[in-house]
Order: structure tokens, then sequence, then C-alpha cells
């Protein structure tokens, strides 16, 4: 009987002891509401880091006569002179707007708000938009300086000097839309035949005249990657005239480097200047045909997209590496900069050969 009831008291306690065990081990409302919120997390996490991966590939090159083909068919229009500049320059700015991600500068939310290396490219091609924009306003839509200006590109270009990081009230995307609305509107009057009023001159003036804006756009491009190591520069401001003066006295030489954290911002800045500059030159070719024909220079051209299309490679490395000119390890910003530097040095060429009779 003792040990029936020593028994029968050891299960007992066992018993007791299982079913506390059991009631402890069960998840109360609390800890399931966290484990709910902790997976919920996890999961946007995992979203925002393959989205962050995936708007951060560089958009490709279009085919220019293809968009042109496009844009012309919206307005029921043939090919006329000036039709490929117009709708390139149309298709440059729909893709800052409408590339994967869209357009992620002003963004206030992950994963653009910590994104930057696209936001950058952003900024190089929408000043090369800006640039081309506004010769279309000041040269190519002009006989002479003393003509007026065309209406609709009067309306559309300062739109693009909008605030390029504006979230709302207006955001920026919706100001960048209404210009290219205002170019589309050009670029129906310059194809259809009864409106003379709307013109596109393809001369050898217009065009180098751009070109020496886009010659400093590159020249600053190019000193600003080859600070990426630290360098000592003769200052030669006035060299070459002797009456020539500045406000502010500086030193012979000075040392011009890049922060380390600034590098990768000024790279992919030149990488979307000169992506939208090769797809300019591409129109180019197109509508100025009969120029640089004459002033045998359609060569000279071809030579610059080709340098350009070489800073277009893929970079085969998570960061943009930063090492010494004959270092160790690459410097990625050297590379573009020769890049840079070849198209600018071509520029030059092409507008002396542009200049002659």
């Amino acid at each position: 009987m003792k040990l029936f009831s020593s028994m029968k008291e050891r299960m007992s306690s066992l018993f007791t002891r299982d079913r506390y065990q059991t009631e402890w081990d069960e998840p109360t409302g609390f800890s399931r509401l966290g484990r709910i919120i902790m997976s919920a997390f996890a999961l946007y996490v995992s979203i925002v880091i393959v989205l962050g991966i995936i708007w951060s590939f560089e958009p490709d090159p279009f085919s220019i006569r293809q968009n042109m083909e496009d844009k012309l068919a919206l307005s029921r229009s043939d090919y006329v002179v000036g039709a490929a500049t117009t709708s390139t320059l149309i298709g440059v700015a729909e893709t800052l707007l409408d590339k994967s991600g869209g357009y992620l500068s002003n963004d206030i939310m992950p994963p653009g708000l910590y994104l930057d290396n696209i936001p950058n490219w952003e900024f190089g091609a929408l000043q090369q938009v800006r640039d081309f924009a506004r010769a279309f306003r000041e040269l190519f839509s002009r006989s002479q300086s003393q003509s007026v200006e065309d209406p609709d590109l009067s309306e559309g270009e300062p739109l693009f000097y909008f605030d390029n990081s504006s979230w709302i009230f207006p955001p920026t995307e919706s100001e960048y839309r209404r210009a290219t609305d205002y170019f589309y509107s050009y670029l129906g009057r310059i194809a259809d035949p009864q409106d003379t009023n709307a013109q596109f001159f393809a001369r050898a003036d217009n065009l180098s005249n751009w070109l020496a804006t886009v010659e400093l756009r590159l020249g600053s491009l190019s000193q600003r990657l080859s600070a990426s190591v630290g360098q000592e520069r003769v200052n030669t401001d006035t060299a070459g005239d002797q009456s020539a003066a500045q406000s502010t006295p500086v030193q012979g030489e000075t040392r011009v480097k890049t922060p380390r954290l600034e590098v990768d911002d000024v790279f992919y800045e030149a990488r979307g200047a000169t992506w939208a500059l090769m797809q300019f030159l591409r129109a180019v070719e197109v509508d100025f045909a009969d120029v640089l024909e004459d002033k045998n220079a359609s060569a000279s051209v071809r030579q610059i997209i080709r340098d350009l299309e070489y800073s277009q490679r893929a970079v085969f490395f998570p960061i943009i590496l930063n090492g010494s000119g004959f270092g160790t390890f690459a410097n990625h910003s050297l590379t573009m900069a020769n890049y840079v530097s070849r198209a600018n040095a071509a520029i030059i060429d092409l507008r002396s050969l542009l200049a002659q009779g």
C-alpha cells in the first residue's frame, strides 16, 4: 500500500509539473503580436533591399530612330529636320521619370531615401537635359539673335530648372512632365507644314554654340573626377592675358581632392551626364547629317559617341574604388575621367571643324 501510494504521488507530481510547463511554454497574446511584428518588419526590410538593388540599375540607351517614330506617331507626323533631337530630348526626360523605380532624387521613403548612386546619375543627366533644352530655346528654334522665341520652348525650358528634389507642392515629376508636354507640342508644330512659325534650324553655328556648353560641362566633370586622388595644381586662371584680373587673389598652386564619401557621387553624376550626351549626339547625327557631311565632321561625331559608349561599360565591383593612380587598387574615377577628357578633346576639334568655311 505504501508503495502504491508513493507511486501515485509521484505520478501526480509529474502530471502537475508537465501541465504547468505546457502552460508556461504556450505563447501569450503579446508574444504572438511581437512575432507578427518582427516577421512583418523582416519582410519589409527584405522587400526594401531587393527593390533597392533593382532600382540601382542604370537604364539602357534607347533607339533614336524608334523613339523618334513613336513620338511622331503621337502627332501623326512624318520626319522633319529637328524631329530626332526634339524626340530624343523628350525621351531622355521621360527616362528620368519612368525608369525602374521612377524618379528617385526627391524620395523620402526607403529604398529611394537611402539610395544615392541613381539620384546622382539623374542629376548628371538632368544637367544635360537643361543645357539641351536651353539650346532649343535660344539657338535651334531661332533664325537669328533678333528673332522671337518659340512660345512652347519659352514655357517648357524653364520648367526643367525646377528644384530637382522637391517632394510636394509641387513634386518635381509634375513640373518635368509639364516641360515634356511643351516639347511634345513643339515637335507637333515643327512637323506640321501648315505651321510656319515653329522651326528648327540645323546650322553649324547653332550646333557649335551648344557644343561650347557641353565642352564646359565635360571639362568640369573631368577635373572633379581627376580630383579623386589628391593633386597639386598650378593656377592658370588668368594665363595668356596680361591685363586679366580676378576678384580675389589666390595662391599659385592649390591642392584639390574630392572627399572619399563624395567620390561615388561624382562618378555616377558623370555616368548620367555622358549617358544623356551620348543620346543627344546620336540624334544630332540624324538632324545635322548634311551639316556634318559638309564640314567633313561625321567621323568626329562618331568618335565622340564611341568614347561616351566606353564610359557606360558595366562596373564589375559593388563599390567605386578609389586607389591611387599607379597603386595596387583600381581607380574608377580616373578611368571615367579618361573617357570624359577624350570626348571633350574631340568636341573641341569638332567645333574647330564646324567653324571652318
